[in-house]
């Protein structure tokens, strides 16, 4: 069995504590999208295109909860499975390590646009580094030669 290197770990733990904020603050959300499970008040949505904490909810739920949560599972057991490689830009690498960057991605993007429509506040700077975090992590050599990247080779974009 091939031995997880350190970074693997850092990796994986950062996914798990997104999954876990996401899952919390995306339910909680959902189940009162009045903002009132949480003390937020409605009138942080007045610059947004939403009314109710309803479909932020279900978004920060979904992208933000589940997914990381699927992405933690995914590096861990590796699935044989060709359908998410629909969305793996880099041939030759496990979709898993793929996606836990897209999870970065997304979470810094979600972070950018809850201050350009909310404000800031310091979760967001906290979230925001998470984001970063992730990326940093999933970009360190040993997770990218774990889940494919060989050195010396050239990885298209599909």
């Amino acid at each position: 069995m091939n031995k997880r290197p350190l970074s693997f770990y850092l990796l994986f733990s950062l996914l798990v504590l997104q999954a876990l904020s996401g899952i919390f603050g995306g339910l909680s959300l959902t189940l009162s999208p009045s903002g009132q499970m949480l003390n937020i008040p409605l009138s942080v949505l007045e610059k947004s295109p939403f009314g109710s904490f309803l479909f932020p909810g279900l978004i920060l739920f979904i992208l933000l909860g589940l997914f990381p949560a699927f992405v933690a599972w995914a590096m861990i057991v590796r699935p044989g499975w060709t359908w998410p490689d629909f969305f793996n830009v880099y041939k030759g690498i496990h979709w898993a390590w793929t996606c836990s960057l897209y999870l970065g991605i997304m979470l810094v993007i979600w972070i950018l646009i809850e201050i350009m429509f909310i404000g800031y506040a310091l979760l967001q700077t906290i979230f925001g580094l998470l984001g970063v975090g992730i990326i940093i992590a999933a970009l360190l050599p040993s997770n990218m030669s774990l889940y494919g990247w060989e050195k010396g080779r050239t990885h298209s974009i599909k």
